[in-house]
């Protein structure tokens, strides 16, 4: 190797190194689960919000973030306190038919999300490098799959952990534009509309995508991962001399990456506001449709801060919602499973997230449009999380799950407010008008 060469792989070690000491790199699995919340699909229901009712939508989020907030921290403290995922929690203390129909649910809710994101991440690229949108929508598939199988946990996480820095993106769109920042302010603690179906399939929509099911999984599940991989971790309930340190940091990194992911999405919901109902378009079915009416209203660099911010958050949306419904279906059956084993030693696990996310590249090419597989995506999740909401509270207020570490009263009654909620915004979508 050349003098240069050497100076170049010296300095790439100096910068990895700074990398992995960076606060960013030891954040928890909260940061991931929140942008994870912010995937493409989120990003289409957050836009359609903002270009149909402006500023009027804006409300949903200070109420959606301490539920939000409050239900994964549920699912990430049953993780440590136990040292099993939810479906193993659930399998342990209900009938299996309720774990039975949890898990097809969220597997069949997952494919269809998953084939709505990765549709909508090869469009943005499409619309962004000029190549064959199903060609990037492949290149993604089987760039997240051979990562997912073949990079192990610890490394692969590290990466995901820089790629939530691309949801900055939605809050530089917001430098490129005029915001009547008071009207804001206003709206977001007093909207005005008509409380009609239309506005509770929109309010049910945002708060589907807030509050879904796999993030679920995936933070219980991300709790076991960490805890195995640090050394002489164990279950708090077997070893509480940690508890006080790691629910603290649970509590800490929990509601920051929930608060990161609801501020998130209120930049987005403000961000076509403040473009697209203004200008009159008030139809959006995609991300990258949002993404596309953008351009001619506020310029291509808010455009392309966009459309990245689509492509950066699919590729941390789509590993989770594979991930989640393989640890669930291998917690359910008793496989081993895990990011960090080898495909050899977890084969189930990994085959369920390649089916998962094979299944969602197939949907491109057959006549279900990726637009309906998202819809039926959010009835399934509709279907299945307030039923889920109510037995996360109950694993966590048992003492015979939990030891001494049941929820705090607080953090239960804000779980029953977030499953009445969604509850009564689901039953007022099918209300007529």
């Amino acid at each position: 190797m050349d003098v240069d060469g050497t100076a170049r792989a010296s300095a790439f070690r100096v910068l990895w190194e700074r990398l992995k000491e960076h606060p960013l790199a030891r954040i928890g699995p909260g940061l991931i689960t929140g942008v994870a919340d912010d995937d493409p699909s989120g990003i289409a229901t957050y836009s359609q919000a903002g270009a149909q009712f402006g500023l009027n939508m804006l409300w949903t989020m200070p109420l959606a973030f301490p539920l939000m907030a409050a239900v994964q921290s549920m699912c990430a403290n049953l993780g440590r306190v136990t040292g099993k995922g939810l479906a193993a929690n659930i399998k342990s203390a209900f009938p299996p038919v309720v774990l039975q129909v949890v898990v097809l649910l969220l597997l069949v809710a997952n494919t269809l999300n998953i084939a709505a994101d990765v549709a909508a991440m090869g469009e943005v690229a499409e619309l962004v490098s000029g190549i064959n949108r199903h060609l990037m929508t492949a290149f993604f598939v089987f760039a997240t799959l051979l990562l997912q199988m073949f990079v192990p946990y610890h490394r692969y996480v590290f990466f995901l952990k820089w790629l939530t820095v691309s949801l900055l993106a939605y809050a530089a769109v917001l430098f490129t534009v005029h915001v009547p920042w008071g009207q804001v302010a206003l709206r977001t603690v007093w909207p005005r509309f008509t409380p009609d179906a239309t506005a509770a399939a929109v309010v049910v929509g945002v708060f589907g995508t807030t509050i879904s099911p796999y993030l679920f999984f995936w933070q219980a599940s991300e709790e076991v991962e960490d805890m195995q991989a640090q050394r002489g971790g164990a279950p708090l309930v077997r070893d509480p001399r940690a508890a006080r340190t790691e629910l603290r940091r649970i509590r800490w990194d929990t509601w920051s990456g929930m608060l990161y992911s609801d501020i998130t999405a209120w930049f987005i919901i403000l961000a076509t506001a403040v473009t697209l109902h203004v200008a009159g378009v008030t139809d959006i079915s995609t991300a990258a449709q949002a993404a596309s009416a953008l351009r001619p209203l506020a310029g291509n660099f808010a455009y392309l801060l966009f459309a990245l911010g689509i492509l950066g958050v699919g590729l941390i949306g789509v590993p989770v919602l594979a991930g989640s419904g393989a640890y669930a279906l291998s917690e359910a059956m008793g496989w081993k499973e895990g990011l960090e084993r080898k495909v050899s030693d977890a084969r189930g696990f990994y085959g369920i997230i390649a089916v998962s996310v094979l299944a969602g590249l197939g949907i491109q090419y057959s006549p279900v449009s990726p637009m309906k597989a998202l819809f039926w995506s959010a009835v399934i999740n509709g279907i299945v999380a307030v039923p889920l909401l109510v037995v996360i509270i109950i694993l966590v207020s048992k003492k015979s799950v939990m030891g001494t570490f049941t929820a705090s009263r607080p953090l239960i009654v804000r779980g029953w407010i977030a499953a009445a909620v969604m509850g009564a915004a689901a039953v007022a979508m099918f209300m007529p008008s």
